[in-house]
C-alpha cells in the first residue's frame, strides 16, 4: 500500500468530503479512498455512458407520462401507517 499526502486543500472540500462519507457511511479516508479508485477506474467512463444511455431511453418511454414525486409517494405511504424501520 502506498500513502499519499495532499496538503493545503481548502476546508470547504474537507467539509464536502465528510458531509458525503456521512451520507456513504464511510470514514473521510474510506470515502477518499473510494473516489480515488472510481477516478482512476479505465471503465467508469463506459459505465457512465451506459448509464447515460439508458436513462435517455427510460425518459423517452415515459415521455409526457405523468409523474408522481417521490416526496409525495412517500408522505402517502406514511399516512397508510406503513413504516420504513424494518
Amino acid at each position: 500500500m502506498v500513502t499519499i499526502n495532499v496538503r493545503r486543500l481548502d476546508e470547504d472540500v474537507v467539509n464536502r468530503l465528510k458531509r458525503r462519507a456521512s451520507l456513504n457511511n464511510r470514514s473521510l479516508e474510506g470515502e477518499v479512498r473510494h473516489i480515488l479508485e472510481c477516478a482512476a477506474d479505465d471503465n467508469m467512463a463506459a459505465k457512465r455512458a451506459a448509464f447515460l444511455e439508458a436513462s435517455d431511453r427510460l425518459r423517452e418511454k415515459t415521455r409526457g407520462r405523468k409523474q408522481t414525486p417521490a416526496e409525495v409517494l412517500i408522505r402517502e405511504d406514511r399516512d397508510r401507517g406503513h413504516r420504513d424501520d424494518f
